[in-house]
């Protein structure tokens, strides 16, 4: 019984590794990033942002995603790059976040949606501690495709509490106008 016990565990774990090697590739000013396809919900065709007043500026404002406020996150912004400019092929790519008690689901805009790639765990890097082109504490792993390299972010630290926290009262100023 201990033994099948184990088997599964080990099973699990090899399918949540698995899992886990999946990635969304997306650009964002000609460099290739990426979300862990466990905390993506969906790929949204860049709509109607509404804009909330007193916000900083990576805050590119809320959508209405089915009857749920969503506050929505200019990624280009919130690395210190000049905001993405809206064009046809831009998206809005809707990621959980994990937070202490509880998720939170926000909108990242981002240039274009490019695939789903399943990386193996041997072609994974840690982040570089200089030369990158954002915090590397955002940074989860450098994921190597042939001579090139798709930086794969940690979702749960490209906003920080403080930042999840402002993203609650941008999601509740929506929804008291």
């Amino acid at each position: 019984m201990a033994e099948a016990k184990q088997s599964l565990a080990v099973r699990e774990g090899y399918a949540s590794a698995q899992e886990e090697s999946q990635y969304l590739t997306f650009l964002l000013h000609g460099e290739l990033y990426a979300f862990g396809i466990l905390h993506v919900k969906e790929i949204l065709e860049y709509g109607r942002v509404t804009k909330v007043p007193r916000m900083p500026d990576f805050i590119e404002g809320v959508i209405n995603l089915r009857g749920e406020v969503i506050p929505v996150v200019n990624l280009a912004s919130r690395f210190g790059m000049v905001a993405s400019q809206i064009s046809r092929r831009t998206c809005i790519v809707i990621v959980e976040v994990d937070q202490e008690t509880d998720s939170q689901v926000i909108g990242v805009l981002v240039d274009s949606v490019s695939e789903v790639l399943e990386i193996a765990q041997d072609s994974l890097r840690g982040a570089p501690s200089f030369g990158a082109s954002i915090r590397t504490d955002f940074i989860r792993a450098m994921g190597k495709l042939g001579e090139a390299f798709v930086i794969i972010l940690d979702e749960n630290k490209v906003l920080s509490v403080e930042e999840m926290t402002l993203v609650g009262q941008v999601r509740d100023a929506a929804m008291e106008n």
